[in-house]
């Protein structure tokens, strides 16, 4: 596929998402790297715009240069956002909030402290990254597993194994204390992604290096 109509396909793809204003956003194409330009009105809508990308055909890469540029009536005091983002976490039962630590500066939260799965991290991010007002999330939680990594190596191939979009046999796993290597081939860019949430499913996981290739 040319770089051309690749990039045409992207931003057929960004105009079809309902959940994202791309009136805004521009889009470059290099040898099937995709540079995103321009800005969204929300830091959910950034993250969306990722997203689609990923899964259209021929993406090898993406550069995301989005900003997030709020509109004047929803620019949110800090302390407020701060609140916010204390209170959501609070009611998700399968956060541990007493474990973590919320800092908002300029919109931008930052998240650290400490949790047992990494499921838990996902679901302090997502329970903040919705927030009005938000404009990023930076995430320095860190998984602290209890796990031996000979487990966690057998889990993620089982995984791996399960999953009917990915040809199993193309990946290699190597594991190191919680960090996790991903090496082979995947056929396509949405596939990278599926084999590494693959990966950071199994409990015990603390980071995926992603050195998967696309054939």
């Amino acid at each position: 596929m040319t770089d051309l109509a690749l990039r045409e396909n992207v931003l057929g793809e960004l105009e079809f998402e309902p959940s994202l204003n791309a009136a805004h956003i521009g889009v470059a194409v290099e040898k099937g790297v995709v540079t995103l330009s321009g800005h969204v009105g929300s830091y959910a809508e950034k993250l969306a715009a990722e997203r689609v990308v990923q899964r259209v055909k021929g993406v090898r890469a993406i550069a995301q240069e989005i900003e997030v540029r709020l509109p004047s009536d929803k620019k949110t005091n800090d302390d407020e956002i701060a609140q916010r983002a204390l209170s959501v976490i609070s009611w998700d039962t399968t956060i541990p909030d007493d474990r973590l630590r919320i800092k908002v500066q300029d919109g931008w939260i930052t998240l650290a402290g400490e949790v047992e799965w990494y499921f838990q991290r996902q679901a302090a991010e997502a329970a903040v990254r919705k927030l009005s007002g938000v404009a990023g999330v930076i995430d320095l939680i860190v998984v602290r597993p209890r796990v031996e990594a000979t487990d966690v190596k057998h889990r993620i191939e089982n995984a791996l194994l399960r999953n009917a979009e990915l040809e199993a046999g193309q990946i290699r796993v190597e594991v190191s204390g919680g960090r996790v290597k991903l090496e082979g081939k995947v056929k396509a860019w949405h596939e990278r992604d599926v084999a590494k949430r693959a990966a950071w499913a199994v409990p015990g996981v603390t980071a995926v290096e992603d050195h998967l290739a696309i054939a």
